[in-house]
């Protein structure tokens, strides 16, 4: 059964933040809040974690998978960001956004694009996901949480309890939730190209 952690959306607990920190570790996999409904997280290393994540929202290996940063200078470190990107997503972040970017070879050959090898980015405009983000000291694997057949993020934390307490570790309640999932960019072609419109404004690529 999935621990129901619950958390104050504008001052984290540090010792709840811990318990979660401490989870991810060791290869946890959670259910959490962002500023644009919920999401699926583990560790960058987590093998499992990433298969897990496949099975539940029932997708194939050529899903998207995006890394959650703290902040640009850690996104800068995972993908290859032209000129022509860097002032538009810089001036875009933190916020609703998710961009498709050439993944640095650090980043594992199981996240990526198989074809493409690209992977998503993106800085959460969150209270708690950039307190935990800090406390991780890393980017978080994450996927948004949206179930077969349904076409919106999750954003009850009682409900996903209810729904995934056997498939996730933790459910991270934090407060309300936005419903609407992220505006995708994808930028690995030099050019935007918005693939999915969602809570940021896409007019501005």
């Amino acid at each position: 059964m999935a621990r129901y952690l619950d958390i104050h959306p504008d001052n984290p607990q540090p010792r709840v933040l811990q318990q979660i920190v401490d989870a991810l570790q060791d290869d946890a996999l959670i259910a959490y809040p962002t500023d644009s409904g919920y999401a699926l997280g583990c560790r960058v290393g987590n093998r499992d974690g990433r298969d897990r994540i496949l099975r539940i929202r029932g997708l194939d290996d050529k899903h998207h998978f995006t890394l959650v940063c703290r902040d640009f200078s850690q996104l800068g470190q995972l993908v290859h960001v032209d000129n022509a990107a860097f002032r538009a997503i810089r001036s875009a972040t933190p916020g609703p956004y998710t961009f498709i970017l050439p993944a640095m070879p650090e980043v594992p050959r199981r996240l990526l694009h198989p074809k493409k090898r690209t992977v998503g980015v993106r800085i959460p405009d969150h209270t708690f996901v950039q307190a935990l983000l800090a406390e991780l000291g890393e980017p978080l694997l994450t996927s948004t949480l949206i179930l077969p057949g349904e076409t919106e993020p999750r954003t009850m934390g009682w409900e996903i309890k209810e729904d995934l307490d056997h498939d996730v570790d933790i459910v991270v309640e934090a407060g309300e939730t936005p419903a609407e999932p992220t505006t995708v960019v994808d930028w690995s072609d030099g050019a935007p190209e918005v693939i999915r419109r969602g809570a940021g404004d896409p007019d501005r690529f």
